[in-house]
């Protein structure tokens, strides 16, 4: 199989290979750009691997490029040209050994025949040539391609080996069979099994670089089914793990929560590609094991789960390694409101309500509404149906109300500055008692968010809690 025609219609190949012959060093395309050349699928990051120094080559490549960008890092002996829109990185040939307690391998000098060794996956240990006796052939140790075509991820090497020394790639299985949708060969899974404890050396960093591609895929539910079966999910996210079962009494069971969360998950990924949101779809009933309670009367009930989960994210997102910045309040958000709607739709949909939502929601309304309808996971088409028209009601009472009131992300007239000036008073808690009690008039639609009708409310609520308004007389 030869690539000479594809490698003819991107320069940088061209640039790489007339480099290499001039430094002597045999280079090859390796890894994930050749897998997903194999496989049609775009590609801007590109792997190169020569036999000789990674640095020396890239600094060739960018000056025959044209004085490309060229960064070298040598403590790695890695170096990265960039090259219109693609990112290319360099390598010397190497070999590996590991010790037991580290994934951090000892590297000497190696072949490509070394290199390709020590890649995780047959499909990942691809190379064509770049030289010019060669120049376009495929080079597949491992029966890669076939791999391909059966769609099967299985290590070049015994696979218990394979994950012994590097955990992660327990993960990255786990991720590569989500993104391509491909099986993952019954003794490399039986390994990830087996090997599974080992993940407790890999940094949660990268752990949830791998875990969020595997959000990213286009059906994430796969990927987390395979995290379940292996036990991998029970020691990266035990609360996750802890949604799974259904118990029983008196006859009332409850739904499988974990299955139900990977249905809003997968039902929330057929509409966006936002992570965060993707993150919120998972943690949305994360508290309802922690709540559940049983009722003769009702069966099971999970009330308060909302609340309780909310301040559950910035401890999981802590323990994760998640940002703790917007993005947590985003899902903290998300999570804490996620049944409001769907609380409308059941009862008459009023514009204090309405309101309401629209104040605590602001910009993330559009968020918060994709949640609910994905949230609406029932076996009962009817049911679905009606509550999808419910929420086409609920949001078009959004619509109207937004217009009129102009209530997303409002701020109330009346500040707390305005406060102690008009009664002449410090910070106190009349101060907070004042603003909230304006600001839930405004939101009953009592009064409108002007002076003219806001100040006379003010003052007549700070008498009401024993202040003197310095001066009422023009009010």
């Amino acid at each position: 199989m030869n690539f000479k025609d594809i490698l003819d219609q991107n320069p940088i190949f061209d640039v790489v290979a007339n480099s290499a012959k001039s430094v002597g060093f045999d280079t090859y395309l390796v890894g994930g750009f050749v897998r997903d050349l194999l496989l049609k699928r775009p590609s801007k990051d590109i792997d190169i691997v020569c036999v000789g120094s990674g640095i020396v080559l890239a600094e060739e490549v960018a000056k025959q490029g044209g004085n490309l960008p060229c960064s070298t890092f040598k403590s790695f002996g890695t170096a990265m040209v960039k090259f219109d829109e693609y990112e290319v990185e360099f390598v010397g040939a190497r070999r590996e050994s590991y010790r037991r307690e580290s994934r951090k391998p000892i590297v000497e000098d190696g072949t490509l025949e070394d290199d390709q060794n020590r890649r995780d996956f047959t499909i990942n240990a691809l190379a064509i040539s770049l030289n010019q006796d060669n120049y376009g052939d495929l080079v597949d140790p491992f029966g890669g391609v076939q791999d391909l075509e059966k769609k099967n991820i299985i290590t070049p090497l015994e696979p218990n080996i394979t994950f012994s020394d590097d955990p992660l790639r327990m993960m990255r299985a786990i991720r590569f069979a989500s993104q391509l949708n491909f099986d993952i060969d019954p003794d490399t899974f039986d390994a990830i099994v087996d090997n599974k404890e080992r993940i407790s050396i890999v940094s949660k960093e990268r752990i949830m670089d791998e875990l969020n591609k595997i959000i990213l895929s286009p059906v994430p539910s796969y990927g987390f089914k395979l995290l379940f079966t292996s036990g991998l999910l029970q020691l990266i996210f035990p609360e996750m793990q802890n949604l799974h079962g259904v118990e029983r009494r008196d006859g009332k069971g409850h739904k499988d929560n974990f299955y139900h969360t990977l249905k809003v998950l997968d039902n929330v990924a057929e509409k966006s590609n936002d992570l965060w949101l993707r993150w919120a779809a998972i943690l949305h009933d994360i508290a309802k094991p922690a709540t559940k309670r049983f009722n003769q009367r009702v069966g099971w009930t999970f009330h308060g789960h909302e609340d309780k989960g909310a301040r559950m994210v910035p401890g999981i997102f802590k323990r994760l390694k998640l940002p703790l910045n917007d993005k947590m309040k985003f899902v903290q958000k998300l999570v804490k409101l996620h049944l409001r709607p769907i609380a409308l739709v059941k009862k008459e949909v009023t514009d204090s309500a309405v309101r309401r939502l629209l104040f605590e929601a602001g910009d993330d309304i559009d968020a918060l509404m994709m949640l609910c309808r994905a949230d609406i996971t029932s076996k009962d088409g009817n049911k679905v149906k009606k509550y999808l028209s419910n929420f086409d009601y609920v949001e078009s009472r959004l619509e109207a109300v937004e217009e009129s009131d102009k209530v997303r992300n409002f701020q109330p007239v009346i500040t707390g500055e305005l406060v102690m000036q008009t009664f002449d008073i410090k910070p106190s808690r009349e101060v907070g008692q004042i603003k909230d009690q304006v600001r839930e008039a405004i939101l009953d639609g009592k009064i409108k968010n002007t002076l003219e009708e806001a100040k006379p409310f003010m003052i007549n609520v700070g008498i009401e809690l024993g202040l003197t308004p310095l001066n009422t007389e023009n009010e």
